[in-house]
């Protein structure tokens, strides 16, 4: 099994992340850092979260915590990358959770230049899930 980079803090807080000396896992890597006691997110739902998102060894890309507020989307129709529909479905309400997205489960071999994200890049999100409906 890879190493995954950890995150400081917790629930609610901006991470920091810290990458191991290791090379990115080729698949899908879910680790809960805390598990939330609130119902299981459903594929179909609308849920709210916070993220911070970072390519592994690289840069942040993107996170709402510097924005102030959370985002809303459908999750598990295809509606975000594949990494985001095949790791939080099922995750509990109040739950932060460490995602490592390889390419072909993030944005493929186009990457998104703008953002810095390159086609072999593998992103790490810390995401809180705040809500679904």
């Amino acid at each position: 099994m890879t190493d995954l980079p950890t995150a400081s803090g917790s629930f609610g807080d901006k991470p920091t992340l810290t990458f191991p000396d290791t090379q990115a896992p080729a698949e899908l890597a879910v680790q809960v850092l805390s598990r939330g006691d609130g119902p299981l997110v459903e594929a179909g739902q609308t849920i709210e979260v916070n993220y911070y998102g970072q390519v592994w060894g690289g840069s942040m890309f993107d996170n709402s915590y510097d924005r102030g507020s959370a985002i809303e989307f459908p999750i598990g129709v295809g509606t975000v990358i594949a990494g985001w529909d095949n790791s939080l479905v099922g995750q509990p309400i109040g739950s932060r959770v460490l995602v490592a997205v390889p390419p072909h489960e993030g944005y493929g071999p186009r990457g998104v230049p703008q953002a810095g994200i390159g086609g072999e890049d593998t992103l790490v999100f810390v995401v809180d899930i705040l809500g679904a409906r």
